[in-house]
C-alpha cells in the first residue's frame, strides 16, 4: 500500500513540474548558464516548494491553505515582480567567457535554492491542484502514514523532472559560446518579463472582476 502511494505521488510530482513554465526557463537557463549543479539548485527549490503545498494539502491543514489562498494575491504580485526583475537582469546582461562563469556563480547555489523555492511558493494555488488531485485517492481511508508518503513520492517526482531536464540541457552546454549565451539570456529574459506581465494581468484582472 505505502509504495502504491508514493508511486501516485510520484507521477504527481512529475506531472506538476513537467509543464514549462518560469520555473523551467530559470532551470534551462542555469544550466546553460553556470552547469548542471546549478540548474538542479533551483530544481530542488521547486521540488521543495511542491513537497511544502503537498503537505498543506495531504494533512489538511486548512488554516495555512484559508491563510495562503488570503494572501494571494500579494504572493503573485511579488512573484510577478521578481520575473520582471529577473527577466529584465538576464535580457542585459553582457557577454562573459563561458569558462569564468562557473567560478563566477560558485557561491550562489543557497541563493539560487532559495530564489526559485520563494517564487514557487508565490503561487498558492497549487495548493488547490494539490486537493483535487489527493480528493480522489482516498486517502482518509488509508493509513495514517499514507500522507508522509505520497508527499515524499510528490518531491521524489519533482526531482525525477529536474535531473532529466538538467541532464538534457547540460549536454549543449559545451556547444554554446558567448555570443550564443547572450541570446539565451535575453531570450529567458523576454519569457520570464512575459510571464511577469501575464501574471499581473491575471490578478489585476480577478481583482476588478471581482
Amino acid at each position: 500500500m505505502s509504495l502504491t502511494i508514493w508511486l501516485r505521488g510520484l507521477l504527481l510530482g512529475l506531472s506538476i513540474a513537467a509543464p514549462v513554465g518560469p520555473i523551467g526557463v530559470l532551470c534551462i537557463r542555469q544550466t546553460l548558464q553556470n552547469g548542471r549543479r546549478f540548474g538542479l539548485a533551483a530544481g530542488l527549490g521547486a521540488a521543495t516548494a511542491d513537497a511544502f503545498y503537498g503537505s498543506v494539502a495531504a494533512f489538511g491543514l486548512t488554516l495555512v491553505v484559508q491563510a495562503l489562498t488570503g494572501i494571494q494575491f500579494w504572493l503573485r504580485l511579488a512573484g510577478g515582480l521578481f520575473l520582471i526583475y529577473l527577466g529584465i537582469k538576464f535580457f542585459f546582461r553582457p557577454a562573459e567567457r563561458m569558462e569564468s562563469q562557473t567560478t563566477v556563480a560558485e557561491g550562489g547555489l543557497v541563493s539560487i535554492y532559495f530564489s526559485t523555492f520563494l517564487l514557487t511558493l508565490s503561487n498558492p494555488v497549487t495548493i488547490l491542484s494539490f486537493l483535487a488531485l489527493f480528493s480522489g485517492m482516498g486517502l482518509e481511508n488509508s493509513s495514517r502514514h499514507a500522507p508522509i508518503w505520497l508527499v515524499m513520492g510528490v518531491f521524489c517526482g519533482s526531482v525525477l523532472w529536474w535531473l532529466f531536464l538538467t541532464g538534457g540541457i547540460g549536454l549543449f552546454r559545451r556547444r554554446l559560446t558567448s555570443a550564443a549565451m547572450v541570446w539565451v539570456n535575453r531570450g529567458a529574459g523576454v519569457v520570464l518579463v512575459s510571464f511577469g506581465v501575464m501574471i499581473f494581468l491575471t490578478i489585476f484582472g480577478l481583482q476588478h472582476g471581482g
